[in-house]
């Protein structure tokens, strides 16, 4: 109890009432208008500042009219392989001879293009409908590559067209010579089942590996030329790898999306 009675009549007395009341130390005005400005600042950024991404995708380099699988329309076995694969056929050009019970026919291909795999064999048997070979729709070995990317359905929506790409290709090293450059030409609206995208690569593997985290969307990039370089594409390089890129090699694409405000990630 006398330690309760001091404690109120120091509280009674009037001694240190005319002492000043110190609302706020120096250092917490420092630190309060740090704050203030840095507050300030982010909140500038966020409706005038920009910042961009990109996005990445899977794909392959190709040409623009892809492949397609070529059948054979009779059964028997095959006796004479008449081309060789990389060798460019024009459309009708025989490809197999088959014997027949009725005798000896030829495989066709339907569309010229570049024979890329040659499935069937001298002396293998072949049954009606069998897929004998891949053929890539080609009109000449100067027709230029394409990359196709598969992004996920999601992802989509995001491109535009125009958009820079830089492709990372599988059997060029990337730490000596760079990255392909190329800009985005068509976005797909709707997203590719395995089937159609098999069918446009001539390849159910291919098919496969690309929708094996759903349906994707299809997005064609075209290869920026160069004169300057030996595979005679642009590279992040001065000069590029020296020899030529082939189709069918995979490549792995970032997609430059457009820059977007801070602000914007907040805003329904």
């Amino acid at each position: 109890m006398q330690f309760r009675q001091k404690a109120l009549s120091k509280l009674q007395s009037p001694e240190e009432l005319d002492l000043p009341v110190r609302l706020a130390r120096p250092q917490g005005r420092l630190v309060l208008a740090v704050t203030i400005a840095v507050m300030a600042a982010a909140t500038y950024w966020a409706f005038t500042g920009t910042v961009s991404s990109k996005l990445s995708a899977s794909g392959i380099l190709t040409r623009a009219e892809g492949s397609y699988v070529l059948q054979t329309p009779v059964a028997g076995q095959v006796t004479g392989v008449l081309a060789e694969e990389g060798q460019l056929l024009a459309a009708g050009a025989p490809l197999l001879n088959v014997r027949t019970e009725q005798g000896e026919r030829p495989v066709r291909v339907v569309a010229g293009g570049r024979l890329t795999t040659l499935v069937a064999k001298v002396g293998s048997v072949v049954a009606t409908g069998a897929d004998v070979a891949t053929v890539e729709r080609a009109t000449g070995p100067q027709d230029p590559l394409v990359a196709v990317l598969y992004v996920p359905g999601a992802g989509g929506s995001a491109i535009a067209v125009g958009a820079p790409v830089d492709l990372s290709v599988q059997s060029v090293p990337q730490q000596r010579f760079g990255m392909l450059r190329g800009r985005v030409t068509a976005v797909g609206r709707a997203p590719l089942t395995r089937a159609q995208i098999g069918g446009f690569l001539g390849d159910s593997g291919l098919a496969e590996q690309f929708s094996r985290h759903g349906s994707p969307v299809a997005v064609v990039v075209r290869l920026e030329r160069s004169s300057a370089t030996p595979s005679g594409y642009r590279w992040s390089s001065a000069d590029g790898p020296p020899y030529a890129v082939d189709s069918r090699t995979p490549v792995t694409g970032a997609v430059r999306l457009a820059a977007q405000r801070p602000v914007d990630w907040l805003l329904p």
